[in-house]
């Protein structure tokens, strides 16, 4: 244990970790207060909708470029600058809340938001590389970004509901504006925060030569697409977790409640097996914890009662946090230093846009069948995903460490 938790020693990755992590609860206690109040106040569906695209699906599009903006600059003065620029939308929804609503304010500050929250999350996972590579720490220092991430977002959605049952949903908001004013002056404090060494470029063109070294790099290409496709499958079912649970399985809310539960406690299960096999081969962790995602979904497809459901969903929660952290992993590895930031916001871009497709799937599945049916299709679609990279294997050499600053570009084109 002492060896897993190594990175702690290296500044400044302490406070990177409870940066992230704090940024993960805020994110997780803000949706939930957002969505509550989007349909507190319209009773609609297409308010709610609206919302979602705009909190999730938009910044997936602008986050990227943000990034490349942002990358080269010091990140103790961006990543504050970040967070504070955070705590204030969040103070002005909290104002929002608590006198006159309107949806349009609203749902342009959770698009603000959503790019945002995105930029930071890209900018700490390139800080956390460029200070852990050197010692060789990067896997070590993940798997325990994502535990707190796993935490963070099962008690953030908690913690969310129950400031809202309390204080009510304004209060819940600047409670998370306060959050994130404590996120940027510990970050503001920290010290080692630096920009990369990197050569100024202008923005346009730093921002396409990131998404160059993403299309020609073998390896990070692959990953990208790989994941952007495991997303549509894993987020398939998601719309229809309810009806699944209520029709198929004929339980209660409460059952609905435990079959969530079990897919949560399955992700920080996962996150902790992580720490202890994560020294196995990036593939095979990715290959074998997207499979136990496949099979948990076929088995949520067969199953006759709520137990067999949350047994299966706790295994799919398991691969569900140890695969994306197998990816942020393997991508890291395959990016140079001054390319980390601009790729892994590629990837958490995609972690909030492709979900929205996966929606769109899923409920056309349980349109033409059944909540069986999209549980069936997704899991059969996960395990052929895995086959067909088992098959590419060969192309998906995997480095144990990052190549040359320069030549990782070059050797691609």
């Amino acid at each position: 244990m002492r060896g897993r938790l190594a990175p702690l020693a290296v500044r400044p990755f302490g406070r990177l970790l409870s940066s992230y992590t704090l940024n993960e609860l805020g994110d997780s206690v803000g949706v939930v207060a957002l969505a509550v109040l989007v349909y507190d106040r319209t009773h609609a569906v297409a308010p709610m909708a609206a919302f979602f695209v705009a909190a999730k699906f938009l910044p997936a599009l602008s986050a990227p470029a943000l990034t490349a903006r942002l990358d080269q600059l010091a990140l103790r003065r961006t990543l504050p600058a970040l967070y504070l620029a955070e705590a204030a939308v969040f103070a002005l929804l909290a104002l929002i809340a608590a006198g006159d609503f309107l949806l349009p304010p609203v749902l342009a500050l959770a698009l603000l938001d959503g790019a945002l929250a995105l930029t930071a999350r890209a900018l700490t996972r390139g800080a956390v590389a460029g200070s852990l590579q050197p010692a060789r720490l990067l896997k070590e220092g993940n798997a325990l970004l994502n535990v707190g991430f796993a935490v963070a977002s099962v008690g953030g959605a908690a913690l969310g509901g129950l400031l809202i049952a309390t204080f009510g949903v304004s209060t819940a908001l600047l409670v998370d504006a306060a959050s994130f004013l404590v996120i940027a002056l510990l970050v503001a404090s920290t010290r080692g925060l630096s920009a990369a060494e990197v050569e100024r470029e202008p923005f346009p063109e730093r921002f396409r030569a990131g998404l160059r070294f993403a299309r020609t790099n073998t390896v990070v290409r692959l990953l990208l697409i790989g994941e952007a496709t495991a997303l549509v499958l894993f987020t398939l079912v998601i719309p229809i977790e309810v009806i699944y649970a209520k029709e198929s399985l004929g339980t209660t809310s409460a059952g609905f409640g435990a079959l969530l539960a079990s897919w949560g406690a399955g992700i920080v299960v996962g996150s902790f097996v992580y720490l202890l096999v994560k020294r196995r081969s990036a593939l095979a962790l990715i290959l074998i914890s997207t499979a136990a995602v496949g099979v948990a979904y076929l088995g949520m497809a067969s199953a006759d009662t709520l137990l067999v459901a949350c047994l299966a969903s706790v295994v799919g929660g398991a691969g569900n946090g140890v695969q994306w952290i197998s990816v942020i992993t393997a991508l890291q590895e395959a990016t140079p230093v001054d390319y980390q930031a601009r790729v892994v916001v590629l990837l958490e871009s995609l972690g909030a846009a492709m979900p929205g497709v996966g929606y769109v799937l899923g409920g056309a599945l349980v349109a033409i069948g059944s909540p069986r049916t999209a549980y069936g299709v997704a899991g059969a679609g996960v395990l052929v995903l895995v086959f067909t990279a088992v098959l590419l294997r060969s192309r998906l050499g995997l480095p144990a460490r990052p190549q040359p600053r320069r030549a990782a570009l070059e050797g691609e084109r």
